[in-house]
């Protein structure tokens, strides 16, 4: 409890000292990718901060977007939207899995073949569920142009495959499981993407530097706009981030991941460009960059469309790593100490 009031606390005085920052900076463009694709619109009547930038403040959803494949199915080419007919079919097979996952759980009768699953009798209370349609994309990935992401380097086709979680089979520490499962971060440009619930994302701006907090695993970045401002010398579990306005569009440039934390189970060296820009007064646009010529061929971008959220943000109360994460060493080690006496493996 103290923990938590003393991050509370800390939020607080974050989004107080970035309100009353005074000086501002005006970064050049400094070669990074455009973006591959713009939303029209009237921009003359959006909001802007008093010291002139582009608003983009305010608590935001990508729950809308839960129903997109990452990925686009071949049969629609370079197509990014659904027709009239495509989108009745989305919703009504979204239908079908929401009555499925809405569905009370018999614990005792339940699929136990993929625990933590939506259904198993490990997972979230099904009133838990935060599910939206709203999405006419026919995938997140934009850029190459057919939705899919480029093939994988020789080395890493060979070799390197992806690293992250999995089964815990063997593992014979909390240091085994991923950060996620120890509810520690969902990581880095993770956090932003729908899931099950809390897929909501708080902007707050100063002239000087933007906070960006995700609702799960409430964590905020501090990302500093003025380029006299150092990055550090060693990684970290976000990365060390830098952001300037292109326009009026947000672009934070993030390198020097964690080993092990790069997306999607990149390299070490992978840099990640993210672009914020404010559609209209019900969207913000959001697009990543994802650059790593050790994992991917080439670059490639995914986004979103991201929505107001009225009801604002909660704190998501993570308890695996307390409770959960003893428990299933317990248990692993129960099963090890079972195959041994009866002479399995």
């Amino acid at each position: 409890m103290n923990m938590q009031l003393l991050c509370s606390s800390g939020i607080l005085a974050l989004v107080m000292t970035l309100a009353v920052m005074a000086s501002s900076s005006s970064l050049d463009a400094q070669g990074t990718p455009r973006a591959t694709s713009a939303v029209s619109g009237d921009r003359s009547a959006l909001p802007r901060t008093p010291w002139g930038s582009a608003d983009l403040q305010g608590t935001w959803t990508s729950e809308g977007e839960l129903g997109v494949p990452f990925e686009r199915a071949a049969q629609f080419g370079e197509r990014q939207y659904l027709t009239d007919q495509e989108y009745a079919d989305r919703l009504r097979q979204a239908q079908l899995r929401d009555k499925e996952a809405l569905a009370e759980i018999d614990v005792f009768t339940a699929d136990v073949s993929n625990a933590g699953a939506v259904g198993s009798p490990t997972s979230p209370p099904p009133h838990w569920l935060e599910r939206s349609t709203q999405s006419r994309r026919t995938s997140l990935v934009i850029d190459p142009p057919n939705g899919r992401i480029p093939a994988l380097t020789q080395a890493q086709g060979r070799g390197g495959g992806r690293r992250g979680g999995g089964p815990g089979r063997g593992r014979s520490s909390a240091a085994d499981f991923s950060l996620y499962d120890r509810c520690i971060t969902r990581g880095l440009p993770g956090a932003i993407f729908p899931a099950i619930y809390n897929a909501n994302t708080r902007i707050v701006q100063g002239p000087d530097a933007v906070a960006i907090t995700y609702e799960m695993i409430h964590e905020t970045r501090v990302v500093s706009l003025d380029d006299r401002t150092r990055p550090p010398a060693f990684r970290q579990m976000q990365g060390n981030s830098r952001g300037r306005w292109d326009g009026d569009t947000l672009v934070i440039e993030t390198t020097g991941l964690l080993e092990g934390m790069a997306y999607r189970g990149g390299s070490s060296n992978q840099r990640l460009v993210e672009r914020f820009r404010r559609v209209d007064a019900e969207t913000l646009r959001y697009e990543l960059t994802v650059i790593d010529p050790e994992t991917w061929t080439a670059p490639w971008t995914v986004a979103l469309d991201l929505k107001p959220q009225t009801g604002g943000m909660f704190e998501y109360a993570c308890h695996e790593g307390n409770y959960a994460m003893r428990n299933m060493l317990s248990a692993l080690r129960a099963e090890e100490a079972a195959a041994a006496r009866s002479g399995g493996r």
